[in-house]
């Protein structure tokens, strides 16, 4: 009993929410991304007639039905989290959050959801206009319920529209351990929603989903033409794949560029853990690099001098704040971040190098035998996932010691805008009846004990839904497409071709037929 009494219940609760939002978190990507390819393929069957976009449809579907059942169930879960975990902290964020998860689902789940079956079922019961429009609905859906979860958790990196009050409980004020609860109550509803960092991270991650997305259907095309299969199939699906590729590895570095410069204006502290930038000061971009925080320095540092205060402030000398301006415990850690930061941006440029020669490629005409570059797209959908998630966690595990960070000022008037103002000590003094601590967010009622059960429960469970997620689609992409009669048969495999030519020409050879197709 001893040794579950000293079971830490915030570091425990923190590790599970990790885990079921990172196991979630692999499904909205793929699901937004593939999203926007199903509303390709039914639009190019609508325009052109050509039934093999139909069965490419209809294969992806499939796909993406696993992938919404996945992240509805596991997506479920974290809702009743915040409630038993997190009570503290949905007491102070309940107004907020409640308002926008009530809005994902009025506006987004029910819309996704109700057309979903459309979707699934509705290929011979309705037209396929209509099953176009239920197709973009779908979408559509899925981008919103990244609208309104994205605004959720950017309020919680820089709040706005709200304003602080006491909580009441019988016409009482709420006192705790002699502590007077406060929670954030909404002012101004749109300012909460467009508050400073919405937009920017919503394109940021509606990027990165669509790369996820069509990683997966080059990498699926590439995997089929490394085996000889569904030749037709794996080309379209690999130019698809590609084309969403190419724009979202260049609009995601964009996008993650003008996201860290306003980071750094709202969130230096996390900035400055990206890049172990610990004095303030002449800012270098750092490539490679071991944090030592014992130290405050990065140690064999492989770095671009001052690129890192030109990239936030377009001035090679501009200084930048660094950890030396916050409290030792005001500081979030430095490793995570670190790391996840340049795992995300380590992939990203991976990316753009590979769109560009398989680009290249394709235009020699290369890019479907070229078994090397091939096997690269094979693995792409990997790194890409773990780009999503490096990124994510680089940003969240950023944002600590804070659930919700309080807002700091800026000697220039305006945020990112000369110094922080700091105190007599030389560090910044937060307002903290703004914010929340993550170690102040926890439920009182729980123990490390009852933590440590559900925390090995979800990963039983988690681990046991992950093989079952990885059987099945497996099994779905080793079958492959089916493909109509009337549709393009030059799917089958060279061999295919090869023996049904030879078997024409012995037969009669004015009987030959050509076994082509229209192509892309």
């Amino acid at each position: 009993m001893e040794l579950f009494a000293a079971l830490d219940t915030v570091l425990l609760s923190r590790l599970q929410f990790a885990l079921t939002i990172m196991f979630h978190y692999l499904f909205p990507p793929l699901t937004i991304g593939l999203g926007l390819v199903l509303v390709y393929l039914g639009l190019r069957y609508v325009m052109t007639g050509d039934r093999l976009f139909r069965d490419a449809q209809k294969f992806w579907t499939k796909i993406y039905a696993l992938n919404f059942a996945m992240g509805v169930s596991t997506g479920i879960v974290m809702e009743f989290e915040f409630g038993t975990n997190w009570s503290v902290y949905s007491e102070f964020v309940g107004d907020v959050f409640g308002s926008a998860l009530a809005a994902e689902g009025i506006f987004a789940f029910f819309l996704e959801s109700g057309f979903l079956a459309v979707l699934v079922f509705g290929w011979d019961r309705v037209g396929p206009k209509m099953h176009l429009f239920s197709t973009m609905m779908v979408s559509l859906g899925s981008i919103f319920s990244a609208v309104w979860i994205v605004a959720a958790n950017s309020w919680q990196q820089t709040p706005a529209g709200h304003h602080i009050v006491p909580v009441y409980r019988r016409g009482e004020p709420w006192v705790v351990d002699g502590e007077l609860m406060m929670r954030a109550e909404i002012t101004d509803f749109w300012a909460m929603v467009f508050n400073p960092t919405t937009v920017i991270r919503l394109t940021h991650t509606l990027t990165g989903a669509f790369i996820v997305g069509g990683s997966l259907v080059a990498s699926v095309g590439a995997w089929y033409l490394l085996k000889n299969r569904h030749i037709e199939f794996a080309r379209r699906s690999l130019n698809g794949g590609l084309i969403v590729m190419t724009i979202g590895a260049f609009t995601a570095a964009a996008t993650g560029h003008l996201q860290a410069k306003i980071t750094y204006a709202y969130q230096p502290a996390k900035m400055a853990a990206y890049e172990g930038h610990f004095e303030t000061g002449p800012g270098h971009l750092t490539v490679f690099g071991i944090p030592d925080v014992k130290n405050e320095t990065v140690r064999y540092d492989l770095s671009i001098p001052r690129a890192y205060s030109f990239l936030l402030k377009e001035d090679l000398n501009a200084e930048i704040v660094g950890l030396d301006r916050f409290a030792p415990e005001d500081r979030p850690p430095i490793w995570i971040p670190f790391v996840t930061y340049r795992v995300m941006v380590g992939i990203g440029t991976y990316l753009i190098v590979l769109s560009i020669v398989a680009v290249v490629f394709r235009l020699r005409n290369k890019l479907y035998t070229h078994r090397p570059l091939l096997f690269l797209f094979v693995i792409t959908v990997f790194l890409s996932l773990i780009a999503n998630h490096g990124g994510w966690v680089a940003c969240e595990v950023g944002r600590q010691p804070w659930i919700v960070h309080p807002p700091l000022e800026w000697t220039g008037g305006e945020p990112g805008v000369g110094d922080v103002v700091v105190d007599e000590t030389g560090v910044v003094q937060y307002d903290e009846t703004q914010g929340l601590r993550t170690t102040d967010a926890v439920s009182k009622a729980i123990s490390g004990e009852q933590v440590l059960g559900s925390l090995i429960g979800f990963g039983l469970i988690y681990g046991l839904l992950f093989i079952v997620w990885i059987t099945v689609l497996h099994q779905k992409i080793q079958k492959g497409p089916d493909i109509s009669e009337d549709a393009d048969t030059s799917s089958a495999s060279v061999e295919d071709l090869l023996n049904i030519s030879s078997s024409r020409v012995s037969h009669s050879k004015h009987m030959i037929e050509p076994n082509g197709g229209s192509g892309a």
